[in-house]
């Protein structure tokens, strides 16, 4: 039987650990598995190459290599956004012509967005990049709200982890639940993660405001759990509604309603994070006045759930039960999950 290749397409400075993303799911022999991939790396100019850690790694195959892939990754890409050699861009072409699946972790999206090979799909990247994606190439519809996006022929990652959440998806499309459990148990993984990349982003920074401003952020965040609203916190400020709304705008770029629903979804997410409190009374320590409510206004702003984000970020969670390895074995066999944490279009 002819096992499936994958080739890892590198270039200088190499992230190390989104090249382990792909490497550690398609390189490593499992003797409980029979091994169904190939797995190599390959560079434009083959020889030493430098990686954004401080070592350089040694490549021995050019570009030649994707020529017998059977799915290309390409494992990030520094500096993001820079021209890619037309030789690159035309060899991913061609491996995609023939048939070849190609894979983008995290800022490698700006590769295959070089290449024409995102035009008029969707496509995701980190966080941090989504907005540089999307204004260097407003042909691709840029989704920052999920941790891949799989169209079958072509994939793309969000950054870092979520680069193994996609390749675990792909092992599960080749050869099913169970498969692809075993691969992530050997991990010390869940074969699928709960939520979107939304959670892992860090909270903004509100703008600086001036003084006028200020001693009212202060009041207003040390007792969320009061019955604030837009008119009770003009009243504080000795400021009509409009005005208030005006200087809002002008300082923090937001309206009062917006500024006030995030800090109670931020400190929601510190509840979340550091207590065992009931998601009801997290719901009314930050104002969100009920549990239904908090969760829909979470899921909105974050992208998942309360208790799905506990289970990640919680610092107080017990441990498994003795005999269970962790979430893994309780979705083992079970079918590609529904949610906004994963998009697989057909």
């Amino acid at each position: 039987m002819t096992r499936h290749r994958v080739v890892a397409l590198l270039n200088e400075p190499q992230s190390p650990f989104e090249l382990a993303c792909a490497a550690e799911v398609f390189g490593t022999v499992r003797p409980e598995l029979p091994v169904d991939y190939d797995f190599e790396v390959c560079a434009e100019q083959p020889g030493p190459l430098r990686t954004t850690t401080g070592y350089s790694m040694l490549v021995e195959a050019g570009l030649t290599a994707l020529r017998r892939a059977d799915t290309v990754v390409v494992p990030g890409w520094q500096p993001p956004g820079d021209p890619v050699p037309g030789a690159v861009l035309e060899e991913l072409r061609a491996a995609h012509r023939r048939g070849a699946r190609i894979v983008a972790i995290c800022t490698g999206a700006f590769v295959l967005a070089q290449a024409g090979l995102l035009d008029g799909r969707r496509a995701t990247t980190h966080w941090r990049r989504t907005a540089q994606l999307a204004a260097a190439f407003p042909q691709v519809q840029v989704d920052a709200d999920v941790l891949y996006v799989d169209h079958g022929d072509v994939a793309t990652s969000a950054g870092t982890g979520a680069g193994i959440d996609l390749c675990l998806h792909l092992v599960r499309h080749d050869h099913g639940a169970a498969y692809a459990a075993q691969v992530a148990r050997s991990m010390v993984l869940p074969p699928h993660r709960e939520g979107s990349q939304l959670q892992y982003a860090a909270p903004p920074t509100p703008a600086d405001a001036d003084e006028s401003l200020t001693p009212l952020l202060q009041w207003a965040v040390s007792r969320l759990d009061a019955d604030l609203t837009v008119a009770r916190l003009a009243e504080r400020a000795g400021l009509s509604n409009r005005t208030l709304a005006r200087r809002f705008a002008q300082q923090l770029g937001t309206s009062p309603g917006q500024w006030l629903l995030g800090q109670r979804v931020n400190a929601a997410r510190s509840l979340l994070e550091q207590t065992s409190l009931p998601v009801e009374a997290i719901a009314a320590r930050v104002g969100l006045s009920s549990a239904v409510n908090l969760r829909r206004r979470f899921r909105t702003a974050v992208g998942t759930t309360p208790g799905a984000y506990r289970r990640v970020f919680g610092r107080d969670q017990d441990p498994p039960a003795p005999g269970v390895e962790g979430v893994v074995d309780s979705v083992q066999g079970v079918g590609e999950p529904a949610g906004r944490y994963v998009t697989h279009v057909t």
